[in-house]
């Protein structure tokens, strides 16, 4: 084991390149290994279990991370934040279920990111409600053209999406009057981010999950519990 895998932790500190290295360099666990850890948590409450299946599957929070880096967020935040719900999906994996825990922990670490940057980005202040956010993260993934939405649409847009026709328009208006502002880069002339994205969030089938698990690991997490009401419904 690498100094620099001893010394890991949850949250990036330091040198972030350094801290990749080490998660990426960190064992991963075969279908087995990684069941009988999961039982162990599961039955019998083992913390260095939950820490082992942790530690191994912290490279796909880089990886789930840098899918946001058009936001203009500090990739530590991001990581940080996957991470946490890295360890969310840990405590309420079971291993009876039947699918590999990234496929289940997609969920939570997206949920966690997703969580931050509304927090973050200027733009989504307005995405109070669970159908707002919905809509802003689908928005631009939903365009099948550029410029404006004609009317029918922004009718099949809404339908999907559970929003009235007025929430598209809005949310339409109010991400194309910020486009040209985000899509500059900082004054700060030490800061290569942009400041708000260029690059909006990515479809939930991550290509790292896709070659792991090929089930569909929403309905499989849906199946388990919610953070807050034991349902699958966190936007």
């Amino acid at each position: 084991m690498t100094k620099e895998m001893q010394n890991l932790a949850l949250a990036p500190v330091g040198n972030l390149e350094s801290y990749i290295r080490a998660a990426n360099a960190w064992p991963m666990l075969s279908a087995d290994e990684e069941r009988a850890l999961a039982e162990k948590l599961h039955y019998q409450g083992d913390l260095e279990a939950a820490k082992t299946l942790i530690l191994s599957h912290l490279r796909f929070v880089v990886h789930v991370a840098r899918n946001y880096a058009g936001y203009g967020l500090p990739q530590a935040d991001l990581i940080q934040e996957g991470n946490i719900g890295l360890m969310k999906a840990v405590r309420r994996f079971n291993p009876e279920v039947g699918v590999r825990l990234v496929s289940f922990a997609v969920h939570w670490i997206k949920a966690e990111i997703h969580e931050y940057v509304l927090r973050n980005w200027r733009i989504v202040k307005v995405a109070t409600t669970k159908a707002q956010r919905k809509l802003f993260f689908n928005l631009r993934k939903t365009k099948q053209r550029l410029g404006w939405f004609n009317q029918d649409e922004v009718e099949m847009v809404a339908r999907e999406l559970g929003v009235t026709s007025k929430d598209v328009r809005e949310m339409e208006s109010r991400m194309a009057a910020q486009d040209m502002t985000f899509d500059m880069s900082s004054d700060d002339e030490s800061d290569s981010q942009p400041m708000a994205p260029v690059l909006y969030l990515q479809d939930k089938t991550s290509n790292f999950a896709d070659g792991i698990e090929e089930d569909n690991w929403e309905d499989q997490a849906a199946k388990q519990t919610d953070p807050r009401n034991g349902r699958s419904g966190r936007a």
